[in-house]
């Protein structure tokens, strides 16, 4: 649990500290129309992140309900290490997201930080929350589809790897920014 909830903190952190001072137009400029400004970049990890809720919420009820390919191993893991991999910080590839974790395309307010500051404070109750489920080896379904399936504890790795992955393209974009 320690390991997600220091990364938590550390990029939030991250976050805060480098973009935090910056003006509502800062936040949301683009360098081009094909790259997500910093504040487009926080809104798609504060819906990544919200839209895992349920399934948490669902796990603590005891209501989870997974697909019949969850029961298959190889299958868990398969999905587990492909998007594990397919989120790793260093961006040497560009992804494309689903649909429902797009970011607005429009102006964000520059509360979007606080935004997520608040949401991050929410993951890491559930990380905490999480402990036995992990021990049980528990399987979840991915909220963008129900048929990808993998373990609680690799959602928490994709996660943090997926915001410092984020991270790194933000700050990308604030090394293009003009200086006034």
């Amino acid at each position: 649990m320690e390991k997600w909830i220091s990364r938590i903190d550390a990029i939030t952190t991250k976050f805060m500290d480098s973009f935090g001072d910056l003006s509502r137009e800062d936040l949301n400029w683009k360098p081009d129309p094909q790259t997500w400004s910093i504040a487009q970049n926080v809104d798609h990890l504060i819906n990544l992140n919200r839209s895992y809720f349920p399934t948490f919420e669902n796990l603590k009820k005891g209501s989870q309900d997974l697909p019949f390919i969850a029961r298959f191993g190889f299958v868990v893991s398969f999905f587990g290490n492909m998007i594990k991999k397919s989120v790793e910080p260093d961006r040497k590839k560009k992804m494309k997201t689903f649909p429902m974790w797009e970011p607005s395309q429009s102006d964000l307010p520059k509360s979007i930080l606080h935004e997520f500051q608040e949401t991050q404070d929410k993951l890491k109750g559930y990380i905490s929350d999480s402990v036995d489920f992990i021990h049980q080896n528990m399987v979840i379904s991915s909220p963008a589809n129900r048929n990808i399936v993998y373990k609680l504890e690799t959602a928490f790795d994709i996660i943090v790897s997926h915001e410092e992955r984020h991270y790194n393209q933000a700050k990308e974009v604030l090394s293009l920014l003009p200086k006034t």
